[in-house]
């Protein structure tokens, strides 16, 4: 691994995968925050695994995304960072950064040599940076300046080369870490997979669904990516009359996601099963469950891409070149970021507020339609095809 300027620090990795004789003993990954940036590391863990059997690999991560992928094989310790136990505010936030420092300091002294050898800090934004620079490690590799918001690039001692288009996939600038290792990516795989509880649990609630069930995610955190109750309203009328599926509400229990469902609820004549609530672990085996998932630019579409479940995302905030679902189901993005039909827009972080807006119900159903149309004889959509591994298109 090799960085101007960053003498001192070489890490060197395997071309090809497999323990080479300058394998780090230790590596940590952080990403805090975000459940669907969390799904897109769960690949980078395995590739890593593949590449370094022995090596020790940590992960800070948030309570919530945690949650989803506690347990995952690829991962010897999970250290989990609860911003929120110090309380809200400004001096309350900082004292819980510290105490995080301080879980991740006692971590690595746990460490052989009493750091990790490696770090990769995977998100860009101030309280990973501050974590990062607090964090005994040899390496600390990060985003190249161009890419690493909130003076990110600051806490890192090496970065990974600028992209030439600037921007690529959140899941290929994650990978851009492996390659910078020598540690080869392929196959993808996510590693997200469902325990026998969990799908005694499934079969239970799906026993009781007589028709092809479609789940429905309501809301983001973000309001600018969301769609409006009057169009999955409409959507979910469609799915009843027109293809004979059965709607289910899923996700959680917010503000925007209670509104949007109360909405649909009354305009269906309570025709649509509200399943929402109960965790990530049940939101996972619900969208595993499902034929089909539709959802806006939101950790549960990267869980059903996970999954293999063929998936409509709703884009028109977020540029879905870069968020979309990774590899597959792209024939069946819903694009309102584009402002007019077949606009070449590149990969980059432009939002467009109007982009939800462009997103009818028509043009959501056309994508129903496309779905099981495929899912008969097309490999993408089709469940039998799909699956948490998957290789280059």
């Amino acid at each position: 691994m090799e960085n101007p300027g960053s003498s001192g620090h070489s890490l060197s990795g395997p071309s090809t995968g497999g323990a080479g004789q300058d394998s780090p003993r230790s590596i940590l990954l952080v990403m805090l925050s975000a459940v669907g940036d969390a799904v897109q590391v769960l690949p980078v863990a395995s590739a890593l695994r593949r590449a370094f059997p022995d090596t020790h690999i940590s992960w800070v991560i948030q309570p919530g995304p945690h949650s989803l992928v506690q347990g995952h094989e690829a991962i010897d310790e999970f250290i989990v960072f609860d911003r929120e136990r110090g309380g809200r505010g400004l001096f309350s936030g900082a004292r819980g950064l510290f105490s995080g420092a301080r879980s991740l300091r006692a971590a690595a002294a746990r460490m052989p040599g009493g750091r990790f050898d490696l770090l990769l800090d995977l998100q860009v934004y101030f309280k990973a940076g501050i974590l990062t620079r607090l964090t005994p490690a040899r390496v600390r590799l990060g985003f190249d300046r161009a890419r690493a918001r909130d003076l990110n690039w600051l806490f890192t001692n090496q970065r990974i080369p600028p992209h030439p288009e600037g921007f690529a996939h959140i899941q290929d600038q994650y990978f851009e870490f492996l390659r910078h290792l020598g540690v080869d990516p392929e196959p993808v795989h996510f590693g997200l997979e469902l325990t026998v509880n969990e799908r005694k649990q499934q079969r239970d609630f799906f026993s009781s669904v007589e028709r092809p069930p479609c789940a429905l995610v309501l809301a983001t955190s973000d309001r600018r990516k969301n769609w409006n109750p009057r169009g999955y309203a409409e959507v979910a009328s469609g799915l009843i009359s027109e293809f004979g599926m059965q709607p289910v509400l899923v996700g959680g229990t917010s503000e925007a996601e209670e509104v949007a469902a109360r909405s649909i609820l009354a305009e269906t004549d309570g025709a649509v099963l509200d399943a929402r609530g109960a965790g990530l672990r049940r939101l996972l085996w619900l969208l595993d469950g499902s034929e089909l998932v539709i959802s806006p630019d939101t950790g549960p579409l990267h869980m059903a891409r996970a999954r293999g479940v063929p998936v409509i995302g709703l884009f028109g905030f977020t540029n879905p070149k870069r968020s979309g679902p990774y590899r597959l189901f792209r024939e069946l993005i819903v694009d309102g970021y584009a402002r007019q039909a077949g606009e070449e827009y590149p990969v980059s972080m432009e939002r467009r507020g109007d982009g939800m807006g462009r997103i009818t119900p028509e043009g959501v159903l056309a994508k129903v339609a496309l779905a099981r149309g495929r899912k008969d004889g097309g490999p993408q959509t089709s469940r039998s095809s799909s699956s948490s591994s998957s290789s280059p298109s």
